[in-house]
């Protein structure tokens, strides 16, 4: 029996993925996090440095346990044992193969919109790695720019705060201030609106709920 949610999640992520090409993005649509998983198998080559950013979504789809269990050099920062250690791998992340994120939000019209703290994350999306691979989940589709801000404020920022513990009005509230507190995670806003490398960018759209 067809799956009316299904058939409008594939018709929605059709069409992202025509604006994703037109600015110079890959798209690529999965029903499951396993399609997903099978996908990044076959686009990322053996031996490959991996490395990634904040992302729930990177362990929950299970393409990071994948990468774990094969033949790929993980540049895997929560090793590090000191500050020092930190830096070094987050400067081997900025010349990685393959760097895994996912977007805070994404527009209908192709746009990613992300907003970060220690922002190395960003940094890795905008310069440096080969590829970047953005694994989004459905839920995270919005209307334009303005309404991805507002997503990210109220549905991704709190429980954020919260996981990581910054003692921000968003941890502590619930609710966005605006802050300029220490553990400040929306320091820079970044909208990805072209990429100048051709297919440097791959946007996977997966049907599922994933991250914040």
């Amino acid at each position: 029996m067809e799956n009316p949610r299904m058939t409008a999640f594939a018709q929605t992520a059709k069409t992202i993925i025509k604006q994703l090409e037109r600015r110079n993005m890959e798209g690529y649509f999965c029903e499951t996090s396993a399609e997903a998983v099978e996908l990044v198998r076959k686009l990322v080559p053996a031996g490959a440095s991996i490395a990634w950013g904040g992302t729930q979504t990177f362990g929950e789809t299970g393409v990071k346990a994948m990468l774990e269990a094969g033949d790929y050099r993980m540049l895997d920062r929560s090793k590090a044992t000191t500050p020092e250690q930190t830096h070094e791998i987050i400067l081997q992340q900025l010349a990685s193969d393959c760097f895994f994120m996912s977007a805070n939000a994404i527009t209908r019209k192709g746009e990613l919109v992300n907003i970060d703290g220690n922002s190395n994350r960003l940094a890795c999306l905008l310069y440096g790695p080969r590829e970047v691979f953005v694994l989004v989940g459905m839920n995270k589709v919005v209307e334009d720019v303005d309404a991805g801000i507002k997503r990210i404020h109220t549905m991704a920022c709190p429980p954020n705060a919260a996981r990581l513990h910054t003692d921000t009005p968003c941890e502590r509230t619930g609710v966005c201030g605006n802050c300029h507190e220490p553990g400040c995670m929306c320091c820079n806003v970044v909208v990805t609106r072209h990429s100048r490398e051709t297919g440097r960018i791959k946007v996977t759209l997966i049907a599922e709920d994933l991250g914040f």
